[in-house]
């Protein structure tokens, strides 16, 4: 029941456009969230609404972490799903949201998924960035880099990249990987920390003593 409600949701961002083909997205995410944002992707897509659903949805996460009530609202799950999609859309309304991002809420109100809302916006988003060519990159060191340091870096890192895409590159200071650094970009995770290493070592020495 579950899987033909988010199939009746996939559909009904299509059909809101003038083909019901969808638009395959630049980034394929999992789940339940994967879905509902790939749709809305590729409903916006059609209606050269990206960028603007886009804003729309990080608005309204941000009033979500501002407004305790609208909060409190959208997560309750004792309030029926007709009343939460009435609501949701006077909201909408108020946010001047595009339908495209409307029509999400109405969607999630009516399925029962609303607490997933938070989730679908932040996999929408890694849709966005993926359809801008970023790809997301997190450097640990043990200590903070320089700026002339990072400039180095970022230039290493776009080795790893294609010539179409960009970084954006994140920071942490973690002191207790001692040296080196661990560096997470895209999928791939590479661990070139002193502590991982002084890991390795010392369970070579433990196996062979």
């Amino acid at each position: 029941m579950a899987s033909h409600k988010i199939s009746m949701a996939v559909r009904t961002f299509s059909t809101s456009s003038s083909t019901n083909q969808l638009v395959k997205a630049p980034l394929q995410i999992f789940g339940i969230e994967g879905r509902y944002a790939t749709a809305l992707y590729s409903a916006a897509s059609k209606q050269k609404t990206l960028e603007g659903v886009e804003k729309d949805l990080l608005k309204l996460q941000d009033a979500l972490k501002k407004d305790v009530k609208l909060r409190g609202f959208v997560e309750n799950p004792t309030i029926k799903r007709g009343v939460k999609v009435e609501a949701l859309k006077s909201v909408a309304q108020k946010m001047s949201l595009k339908p495209e991002s409307a029509n999400l809420l109405s969607l999630l109100a009516e399925n029962g998924r609303l607490k997933k809302l938070e989730t679908v916006i932040n996999a929408f988003t890694q849709i966005m960035a993926a359809h801008r060519g970023e790809v997301s990159c997190e450097v640990v060191t043990a200590r903070d880099l320089d700026a002339d340091q990072k400039q180095k870096l970022l230039g290493v890192l776009k080795s790893f990249v294609k010539s179409n895409q960009t970084i954006q590159l994140s920071t942490k200071v973690d002191p207790s990987i001692i040296g080196g650094m661990i560096v997470s970009i895209g999928d791939k995770y590479v661990d070139m920390s002193v502590a991982s290493k002084i890991k390795k070592y010392t369970e070579l020495i433990s196996a062979t003593v």
